[in-house]
């Protein structure tokens, strides 16, 4: 009998990259297993999921915003709206299994599957869970988590500790430093960083370079810079008299390459990157996204700096401090071999089998 299993939420990379990781480990284990998404209209998941190969259906979902406050006017009527699509694609679909990834999506199908009986999984990404994943977890039947102390969220006979599950092409990859390093134009024996602040960027991160481009070249130290489309044009126009020591892209796709290029990597502290860093075992300066939802960004962060996996700058203090911190875990080289030993202990490659083997046993 074919199994069927939905996967709800999205809205950000950080949710889509592992629901898909996911759903690729069910149909490894259960070739023959049927997989719908569910998302949210206009959002990201609904082009990169049916680019991944599987079906999706969106619901008519926003989250509360907190910087418009009369944007949130609708938003009771499209929650109404929204559980009564999900409730239609629930019936129709009929799946064994629902699990919860966060994002928009995830309240309205969880809610609905608990109300009809339906066993729920929740894969909750961060050291500090979602009010959402919160209302949930009290009726889910069971939690996958990669940080520990979330029994202060959810109830702890349900949590699952798996990780976070990273893109296989990461994950997997084969890719040598010399063939990384060749691939950015960027020369052997000399140290590098990489500079990544998300898909769209971070604007403190990119601000923070840009007066250190001349350091770098000074010191002969190369710098990947991701800068995101937003400030591509004048990174590009900054790193032009030192094109041999900065590699300037709006958006880099091979980011095994970069990882591995990598001496020391500067990043935001979403769950995505911290669960892709972990498997890479690379020093890292994380620079959290402040207004992320109740400041997760930073509590990932200090999940590590507490275990001497990381370092932090925080955001407004980028500009004064990155160069010391930078310039300074370069030259220590006992430093970076015991962030580079602690990350790699949290890391974990399989978790995208874990989970899917968690939602397997959940179905009778």
């Amino acid at each position: 009998m074919q199994r069927k299993v939905i996967i709800a939420g999205g809205g950000t990379g950080g949710h889509i990259f592992p629901a898909i990781a996911i759903a690729n480990a069910l149909k490894k284990i259960q070739p023959d297993i049927d997989i719908l998404f569910v998302g949210a209209k206009g959002k990201m998941e609904m082009e990169k999921v049916p680019q991944a190969g599987y079906p999706i259906e969106g619901l008519e979902i926003t989250g509360f915003n907190r910087s418009n406050i009369f944007k949130n006017i609708l938003l009771p009527f499209k929650i109404l709206k929204s559980l009564g699509q999900a409730k239609s694609i629930l019936k129709r679909f009929n799946p064994d299994v629902a699990i919860g990834v966060g994002g928009y999506a995830s309240f309205p199908v969880l809610n609905r599957a608990q109300k009809n009986g339906i066993p729920t999984l929740i894969q909750e990404q961060n050291s500090f869970a979602g009010k959402t994943n919160m209302i949930l977890g009290k009726k889910a039947a069971k939690i996958c988590v990669a940080y520990d102390g979330m029994e202060k969220f959810f109830p702890a006979d349900k949590l699952v500790m798996t990780g976070n599950p990273v893109r296989s092409n990461i994950s997997q990859s084969a890719i040598t430093r010399e063939e990384a390093l060749k691939q950015f134009g960027l020369k052997q024996g000399v140290q590098t960083v990489f500079a990544v602040g998300g898909s769209l960027g971070a604007k403190s991160i990119n601000e923070g370079l840009a007066p250190l481009l001349k350091s770098f070249a000074e010191k002969n130290i190369q710098l990947i810079w991701q800068t995101g489309k937003p400030y591509y044009e004048t990174a590009v126009q900054a790193a032009a008299p030192y094109s041999e020591h900065i590699k300037v892209y709006d958006f880099i796709n091979t980011m095994d390459a970069a990882y591995k290029a990598a001496d020391v990597v500067l990043s935001r502290a979403g769950a995505l990157a911290i669960a892709e860093l972990c498997v890479v075992k690379k020093p890292v300066i994380f620079v959290p996204y402040p207004f992320a939802a109740e400041d997760h960004q930073t509590s990932n962060a200090m999940n590590l700096v507490n275990k001497k996996a990381g370092l932090i700058i925080k955001d407004a203090e980028v500009e004064a401090q990155l160069g010391t911190t930078l310039f300074s875990l370069l030259q220590n080289k006992a430093l970076m071999e015991q962030l580079e030993n602690n990350i790699g202990k949290l890391g974990n490659p399989n978790a995208d089998e874990v989970i899917a083997r968690q939602v397997l046993e959940l179905i009778k």
